[in-house]
């Protein structure tokens, strides 16, 4: 049944284009974007391939986390260990989990010692929008963003004057959740401040058919029971814009909290991520403008086993950035700017360095001659600990018609070894060189009266891949790998019914020289299909998510293979007021058993129903 599904995954995907429409879609509004380029831009007009999540993404999908809602974004998979709160890793375009470079706004986050971020411990009820750019852009941004960038960017509030919103609601696995916040938008000044609170009993994270994969004994009692996950969260961002133009921004996220899972050694980690920064906007003339970003993330992770504390790992982000874009002549924009960056960490192991610092310059020329689009960086890394990179990007767009644009990129971007992978006691190896990449990328994209679609091609080469090497028990720089893909989005409407879908076919296969040549990498599904509908029916809204992906293996010899697997979610929303609705959803309707990483259960069955208030 999963084979002869998978196989009619591009007939079906193709079978959503309508070759005639009665009724042509108006398009939606054109969102202004800042993580491709580091300027703004509208989506439309960026040469790299973008996805933007707005608020009213979230909450029409009923999306209860971050990972929940990248699931099955084109060129995204998501691996998880059980559950709501446990560990999530994302893998774009097939790189490595920690190839994907992380913003909070515009602050980078993300785990210095295991060089990923703690996506199932972002609060969903604290985001406005996300920004995703797939590709590298290592020229701008400098060390991680070899697979692409994710930017969560806090909420800020819509509309003018006071506002307030509130939401709760509870469902399977004994969960309860709500948030609630305010807004003020001024003429001048804007101000929102939200809180949230998660609880969640949860399941058995383990399926028990394995001790090896769970790290557990397989007598424990403990490896049958229910492991839970709660968390709560606030965050704040307001700023003030003065009559000369100058503006300043401040913001600051928190999120804190604690995960049980199986382990004979560890079962247990309580987790705190914070956020705060600052910036300046200014237009010192007509031609220049200026901004000023300043911040800090951290994470601290206090693993236990029981009441028993085992480990822990914090570890501190601090970043400052200055930008200047030039206007140069009539549609030709220069961007310089540099970068700071100072990683530290605190541990009860004996890291031999405990800090490190990188400083980053870079230049973009972004160009309309012609009809051509064009745009170049180039991005100059000086790490405190292996020395100097180079990076670049070019690319290329040229319009065949107003509906119809080609576009090219190119791009060069590398990943740091992590604090563990360089010093970790005992299992480390400070010798390590950063992990390099070349991508190439062509697509299309366009709209026509019955839509908006695009198709891009790419290829993605990583020398010096990080592994461990069994000849030295430590890891070390001795694989590489090829990753190539295609990508399709296509956004329509028939019969009142809002018609969202992507695929992507990708092959990322190891091209080392040891036995594991030609091989898939670890947990990456070959095909994707995610296929969104809603429609409004008055006062009532229903809508559904189907989710196809292919079967990955667990382990890079290809040994541990997980099925594929099709997940179905309904939901629905009635407007019972002016302001409140009350929304249900039930995942994975047809009670699918699937994993994502070997050994660790997903959620079967499940219902969640949700109050909002929002003005």
């Amino acid at each position: 049944m999963q084979k002869r599904l998978l196989a009619a995954i591009p007939a079906l995907w193709l079978g959503t284009i309508p070759h005639s429409l009665a009724n042509s879609i108006e398009h939606q509004e054109k969102p202004v974007i800042v993580t491709a380029t580091r300027t703004a831009q509208t989506a439309d007009t960026a040469l790299a391939s973008v996805t933007v999540i707005s608020r009213k993404d979230i909450e029409q999908q009923q999306a209860r986390s971050v990972q929940d809602l990248l699931r099955g974004v084109a060129g995204i998979s998501i691996s998880n260990n059980g559950g709501m709160g446990k560990s999530s890793f994302v893998f774009m375009r097939g790189t490595e989990s920690d190839h994907v470079l992380v913003l909070v706004d515009n602050i980078k986050v993300g785990s210095a010692t295991s060089g990923t971020t703690a996506f199932e411990n972002i609060p969903i009820d604290q985001i406005e929008r996300v920004e995703i750019v797939r590709g590298p852009r290592s020229s701008l941004y400098g060390s991680e963003a070899i697979g692409g960038v994710i930017h969560i960017i806090t909420r800020k509030g819509t509309g003018s004057g006071f506002r307030q919103h509130l939401n709760f609601g509870g469902g399977s696995f004994g969960t309860f959740e709500g948030a609630t916040g305010m807004s003020y938008n001024g003429t001048q000044g804007w101000l929102n401040l939200t809180a949230s609170g998660i609880g969640t009993q949860g399941f058995n994270a383990c399926n028990g058919t394995s001790s090896a994969g769970c790290f557990v004994d397989s007598s424990d009692p403990a490896l049958f029971d229910r492991d839970g996950y709660r968390n709560v969260a606030g965050s704040m961002r307001g700023g003030y814009r003065f009559q000369n133009g100058l503006e300043i921004e401040t913001n600051f996220m928190q999120s804190a909290g604690k995960t049980h899972y199986d382990g004979s050694f560890v079962n247990k980690t309580v987790l705190m991520q914070q956020v705060v920064g600052g910036t300046i906007r200014y237009a010192p003339t007509t031609f220049w403008n200026f901004n000023l970003i300043a911040g800090s993330s951290r994470e601290d992770s206090d693993n236990l086993l029981g009441t028993a504390f085992q480990s822990r790992f914090n570890t501190t982000r601090d970043n400052v950035s200055v930008l200047n874009t030039f206007t140069v002549a009539k549609d030709q924009q220069l961007t310089l700017g540099m970068d700071y960056q100072r990683d530290h960490i605190k541990s009860n192991y004996a890291f031999e360095v405990m800090s490190r610092t990188n400083w980053g310059v870079f230049a973009q020329h972004q160009a309309n001659i012609a009809a051509h689009n064009l745009q170049f960086s180039v991005r100059h890394d000086d790490n405190q600990q292996f020395g100097s990179r180079v990076t670049g990007n070019a690319g290329w767009s040229y319009p065949l018609s107003d509906k119809f644009l080609l576009i090219a990129n190119f791009g060069s971007a590398f990943k740091a070894p992590t604090f563990n992978e360089l010093y970790f006691p005992g299992f480390s190896n400070p010798n390590l060189k950063p992990e390099d990449s070349l991508s190439y990328e062509f697509g299309t994209r366009g709209h026509a009266s019955w839509g908006n679609w695009s198709i891009s091609a790419y290829e993605t080469r990583i020398d010096n891949l990080i592994t461990y090497d069994a000849r030295i028990f430590a890891p070390n720089n001795i694989d590489q790998a090829r990753i190539r893909g295609i990508e399709g989005i296509l956004s329509t409407q028939i019969m009142a019914w809002q018609i969202n879908t992507n695929l992507t076919l990708m092959e990322p296969v190891d091209r080392g020289s040891g036995s594991d040549r030609g091989n898939i990498l670890p947990r990456r599904a070959e095909q994707s299909f995610r296929l969104d509908l809603n429609r409004e029916f008055g006062r009532y809204t229903v809508g559904s998510m189907l989710l196809v992906e292919g079967q990955r293996y667990d382990d890079l010899a290809n040994t541990q293979k997980l099925n594929a697997y099709a997940k179905l979610d309904l939901r629905a929303e009635y407007l019972f007021a002016p302001k409140w609705r009350l929304q249900g959803r039930i995942d994975n309707v047809s009670d699918e058993h699937y994993e994502t990483a070997a050994f660790y259960n997903q959620a079967g069955r499940s219902f969640f129903a949700m109050v909002r208030y929002q003005p």
